[in-house]
C-alpha cells in the first residue's frame, strides 16, 4: 500500500489518537483544569479511554485498502504532483497537531483573552446575591467583582479589608493609573471562560508589573480618584506582592 493512501485513510484516526493522548497526559499531570471545569474530569477521562479503545480497534479490525480496491472504486488516480501535495499536506497537519497538543506547554488563559472578551460582563460578575455586609474572608476575585457590580455606596464598603489574587491586566477604559487584578470564571471549559476583575488604583503600576504577572493585593475600596473612570470604586492597595500562578488559576 502506498504511503499517501495509507496516510489519507488513517489521518482522522491518528489525529484522534493525538487528542486522546494529550487529554490523558493533561489529566495525569494535573493540568486538565487549564481547559475544563473540575466537575468534568472523570467524564472526560472515561470518554478519552473509550475513544482510545475504538481507535485501536480501527487499526486492528478495519482492513487497509489496496491498489486494486482503489481501482474498483472507479475513482481516477490523482496526478503524481497532486498526490504528493496531498501527502505533504496530510503529514503537515499531523505533525502540526502533534506539536500543538504534545510539545507546546499548556497555559492558562491570559490578558490576551481578556482583550477579546468583555471584562466583568454578564452573569460572571453579577449572578450573585447581595454581597454588601457579607463575610468577605473567603471572597474571590469573582465575589469582589460581583459586589462592585451591585454599585454599593462607598460608605457601605469603607474599611472592609480586601485581599485578592489574580493576574495583571490593563484597564479596558484606558486609565493609566488603574489596572485590574483578574481571573477567569469557567462554567464548562476554557471556551466559555469569562474574565472578572477588581480595579486597582496604582499610578505607575507599569514600572513594577507587566500584564499577566500574578499578584496578591491587600487594601480597601475608595472612590475612584479618576472622575471619568468606568467604575465608581477602586481598590487602594496597602501591599501588592508578586505570587506564583495558583494550581487552579480559574474560579468556579
Amino acid at each position: 500500500m502506498r504511503f499517501s493512501r495509507l496516510l489519507s485513510r488513517w489521518q482522522g484516526v491518528v489525529l484522534s489518537l493525538l487528542g486522546i493522548v494529550a487529554t490523558l497526559w493533561l489529566a495525569a499531570s494535573g493540568q486538565l483544569g487549564l481547559y475544563i471545569h473540575p466537575r468534568y474530569y472523570g467524564f472526560t477521562v472515561i470518554m478519552a479511554v473509550l475513544a482510545a479503545v475504538l481507535c485501536l480497534a480501527a487499526f486492528a479490525f478495519v482492513p487497509g485498502s489496496t491498489d486494486e480496491d482503489d481501482e474498483h472504486e472507479g475513482h481516477a488516480t490523482p496526478a503524481p504532483r497532486g498526490r504528493r501535495w496531498a501527502m505533504l499536506g496530510g503529514a503537515a497537519i499531523i505533525v502540526g497537531s502533534a506539536i500543538a497538543l504534545l510539545a507546546l506547554p499548556p497555559a492558562a488563559l491570559s490578558s490576551a483573552t481578556v482583550e477579546q472578551r468583555e471584562l466583568n460582563s454578564g452573569s460572571a460578575a453579577v449572578d450573585a446575591p447581595d454581597l454588601v455586609g457579607a463575610d468577605t474572608a473567603a471572597f474571590t476575585v469573582r465575589d469582589w467583582a460581583s459586589l462592585l457590580a451591585q454599585n454599593p455606596s462607598p460608605d457601605d464598603v469603607a474599611g472592609t479589608p480586601v485581599d485578592v489574587v489574580g493576574f495583571v491586566t490593563a484597564d479596558p477604559a484606558g486609565s493609566a493609573d488603574v489596572f485590574y487584578i483578574a481571573r477567569f470564571v469557567v462554567t464548562c471549559c476554557a471556551v466559555d471562560a469569562q474574565p472578572v476583575g477588581v480595579p486597582v488604583h496604582f499610578p505607575g503600576w507599569q514600572e513594577q508589573f507587566q500584564t499577566d504577572d500574578w499578584v496578591e493585593a491587600s487594601g480597601a475600596f475608595i472612590r475612584n480618584p479618576d472622575a471619568t473612570g468606568a467604575t465608581p470604586l477602586t481598590l487602594l492597595p496597602e501591599t501588592i506582592e508578586p505570587v506564583e500562578q495558583p494550581a487552579e488559576p480559574y474560579v468556579y
